[in-house]
């Protein structure tokens, strides 16, 4: 995708929609990206409502065990109430701040957890085994992972949007600093991933929660700590995913329903945005569910064969060539992925949904 993004001489494809309407036609491009592309990027929205609503929970019951129970639901409203803020910032650029700190916040958290992991120990009677009983359950939560994976990945809906606020010469392109970007950024990624997911599994097993930093109690102040950070880490996280769907949804409402573009319109279509997003999280807050299910369903589209299809409608390499080859290869397994990780989620949520009681 960064090296499509300005295939064209004198022409930058800013838009994920726009590579669609290259590679496939004005009609066609808009309908099969746009809708994917929208629920992608709302999911994120929801899942991380869901997630900044866990932590400072969390946070709060370390900081204040003896306090009053507090419901959940009234976190995910705490964290909602700051998007509505931060909701608006009128670009990409304005948000870069808030962007950088939530990456700074990424690599803190993870380091805390590993590290607290390490700190804590193996735990008695520690299994590595499947944690379901039953094969389907062995099957089932299989497939669910898998979506999580998918999930985690999420970068590639918005890189375009990113590298489009990266100035542009014939002798100095965009692609250039942005592999760097994209090369830093999974170096980092892989910093943050692998030693949670390796000590996480060591220290806990098939017993570790959802978010490894439920699972960690002790030292109070750095779980306490590292559980801000995540807070942080996705507020700025949510803005980013947030940016392309305000960009379409004010474009419609102009384009289509003749709206007067200005603030009144940024602060009522972002604000009924948000508050959207936040009804869903309160409703739904299965986070590994939602993981598994949005992973699989949308994630495997956008990121990992629509690229792919797009290049061999683009580029056209010859038949057999190791560029084709490897792209098919990504297209068969994220068509696989789509197909079959959403069923993992979705069991997952319906299991969730049997013992969970709304609005609690």
């Amino acid at each position: 995708m960064v090296e499509m993004h300005e295939m064209v001489p004198g022409k930058r494809f800013d838009r994920y929609h726009e590579l669609g309407q290259e590679a496939f036609g004005e009609k066609l491009g808009l309908w099969i990206v746009v809708p994917q592309q929208l629920v992608v990027e709302v999911s994120v929205n929801i899942v991380y409502m869901v997630t900044g609503g866990q932590s400072l929970k969390k946070f709060h019951d370390l900081v204040c065990p003896d306090c009053k129970h507090i419901k959940q639901t009234y976190f995910i409203m705490i964290f909602a109430s700051v998007q509505f803020v931060l909701s608006q910032l009128p670009n990409f650029n304005s948000i870069s701040g808030v962007s950088l700190a939530a990456a700074v916040m990424s690599f803190s958290y993870s380091t805390i957890a590993w590290s607290a992991s390490v700190e804590k120990g193996k735990q008695e009677n520690v299994e590595y085994g499947y944690p379901s009983s039953s094969t389907a359950g062995t099957v089932f939560g299989f497939l669910s992972a898998l979506g999580d994976v998918a999930f985690a990945y999420a970068g590639h809906n918005v890189v375009l949007e990113i590298q489009a606020t990266i100035p542009s010469t014939p002798e100095k392109p965009s692609k250039k600093p942005m592999w760097k970007g994209v090369v830093v950024a999974y170096i980092i990624v892989a910093l943050c991933y692998f030693p949670v997911a390796l000590i996480g599994y060591w220290a806990f097993g098939n017993s570790v929660q959802d978010n490894i930093l439920l699972s960690l109690e002790k030292p109070t102040w750095l779980i306490a700590m590292a559980n801000m950070m995540v807070v942080v880490h996705v507020i700025g996280s949510y803005q980013i995913y947030a940016m392309p769907v305000f960009d379409m949804l004010e474009t419609m409402l102009v384009k289509r329903l003749y709206f007067s573009p200005g603030l009144m319109l940024r602060l009522i279509a972002r604000s009924v945005y948000v508050a959207l997003t936040m009804f869903i999280a309160i409703t739904f807050p299965f986070f590994s569910g939602l993981l598994g299910f949005f992973g699989g369903l949308v994630f495997a589209p956008t990121t990992y064969f629509l690229p792919c299809v797009m290049w061999l409608a683009i580029y056209k390499p010859k038949v057999g060539s190791l560029s084709w080859f490897t792209n098919w290869v990504c297209i068969i397994l994220g068509f696989l992925l789509m197909i079959l990780a959403p069923i993992g989620g979705l069991r997952q949520i319906i299991l969730d949904a049997k013992t969970y009681k709304f609005y609690s």
